[in-house]
């Protein structure tokens, strides 16, 4: 019995491995991607980048920057939070729990977890302080623990707002302390039923008003039924004093990371798309989030483009599906997203939006593991898509890293990436301490004489 189970999975395997190729003639990036035609597959084409060390070596930054791990050895980084005071907050750990229905889900778990650390997770929150400025975070401290599954993160007038896969947490908060033990009075429940995409991201309205918290779908497109998708693949927003909440977007399939756009004060996300139409479908997106609008899910992706699997068919929803602003390339899987604010590093990365690209699983070649950057003038995207932090793949394409959250802070002109492979946090400064670097994004690796990190070394 077991020697049959073996065969069947090695066959499937086999099977994932020979998918057909990607075009690389398409332009998948931007506000007008090529879309090809569907290809479906009895097993789409999977392929994870194996994880190993980075042995000395560092991440790939632009000419005239520096990157440096501040913190090592954490337990699952996803998303961080800057206090007033200057800490770092990490969220750690790893939720889910909805159960495969076919043996391509089995398949895929396989192939997923080969790709991912194998740390136990860490449901706490971090503290990470760097008193004197130099870029060296010298304090850490495990700030809140016994958490389960925290991902987004929010601090308004003295409260820090935790999102755990299965509540909205609020923690009162004292300036300068390295540790809160009391208990997080619940806001608000979050929809956890089944949580095949756990991750509930978060942030703030620009007056502090409100909490946005992302919730994505239970399933690749329905298929578990939509009974289960209830109030899933939405984006709430959430009155911060009473936890009062309304349902703000819809068919908005995975939105990882939330943040708000500084010169508009707009609301914007990074969005998971679905899998299995081929390698080249669905482009994973940047955008807008519209009061009201309905994004698509299941039943058309990129606008009206309808994904003919979805039964019974909603042509009505179809026509009302809002094409997303900006694509960023097939099954990328970004799950981190934050703007420069107060004219960011300077020169070409003055106005516009980091984002994490955690990396593919579901097609031979790989896409994503790196952190990119999308230009924006006028509150909009505003030009090509540049890699800014690269080499987390090796040559031969192994993974030392997958970057997650990203954050700029405008204080120290620096970029901070957690890194869930890793479990490392990096800190992305211009070289010196300037606060302006003109350089376009170059291919050379940072120099590997950059300072180790002295916290959680």
């Amino acid at each position: 019995m077991r020697l049959a189970l073996f065969t069947a999975a090695s066959a499937a395997l086999l099977l994932a491995a020979c998918g057909s190729e990607s075009d690389p003639s398409l332009n998948q990036v931007g506000a007008q991607p090529d879309l090809p035609a569907i290809d479906e597959s009895l097993v789409p084409p999977m392929k994870i980048a194996m994880p190993t060390g980075w042995e000395g070596e560092l991440p790939t930054v632009p000419d005239g920057y520096v990157i440096t791990p501040i913190a090592t050895e954490l337990q699952i980084p996803r998303q961080m939070l800057m206090l007033p005071n200057g800490d770092l907050l990490v969220a750690e750990g790893r939720g889910g729990g909805a159960p495969p229905m076919r043996p391509k889900d089995v398949i895929a778990g396989v192939i997923k977890k080969q790709g991912n650390t194998q740390v136990d997770s860490g449901n706490r929150l971090t503290l990470l302080r760097d008193a004197d400025g130099d870029g060296q975070f010298e304090t850490r401290t495990v700030f809140i623990d016994d958490l389960d599954a925290p991902y987004g993160l929010a601090f308004v007038d003295g409260s820090l707002y935790v999102a755990e896969q299965g509540a909205l947490l609020r923690f009162p908060y004292v300036e300068g302390q390295t540790e809160i033990t009391a208990e997080g009075e619940e806001l608000t429940k979050l929809p956890s039923r089944l949580n095949h995409h756990w991750t509930k991201a978060m942030t703030a309205s620009a007056d502090g008003q409100f909490l946005y918290v992302g919730i994505g779908s239970n399933s690749n497109v329905g298929e578990r039924g939509m009974a289960v998708e209830e109030e899933r693949a939405v984006v709430w927003e959430i009155t911060r004093e009473t936890g009062a909440r309304r349902t703000l977007a819809t068919g908005i399939r995975n939105p990882t990371a939330l943040a708000i756009e500084p010169t508009t004060g707009q609301l914007w996300s990074v969005v998971n798309e679905r899998d299995e139409l081929g390698p080249q479908l669905v482009p994973d997106y940047l955008t807008a989030v519209r009061d009201g609008a309905f994004y698509g899910w299941p039943y058309s992706y990129w606008g009206q483009n309808v994904d003919p699997r979805v039964m019974p068919q909603r042509p009505d929803l179809v026509a009302s599906a809002v094409r997303p602003d900006y694509a960023l390339g097939s099954h990328v899987a970004a799950l981190g997203l934050s703007f420069a604010v107060d004219g960011g590093f300077g020169g070409p990365f003055t106005q516009g939006a980091f984002v994490g690209q955690h990396g593919s699983w579901n097609r031979q070649d790989l896409s994503g593991y790196k952190v990119s950057w999308v230009p924006f003038s006028g509150g909009r995207p505003a030009g090509e898509m540049v890699d800014f932090v690269t080499g987390f793949l090796t040559g031969d394409g192994q993974a030392r890293g997958r970057p997650v959250g990203v954050l700029f802070d405008p204080r120290t002109r620096a970029l901070f990436i957690a890194d869930d492979l890793s479990n490392t946090v990096w800190r992305v400064a211009p070289r010196g301490g300037a606060a302006s670097v003109a350089a376009p994004p170059a291919t050379t690796a940072a120099p590997a004489t950059a300072s180790p990190a002295t916290a959680g070394a």
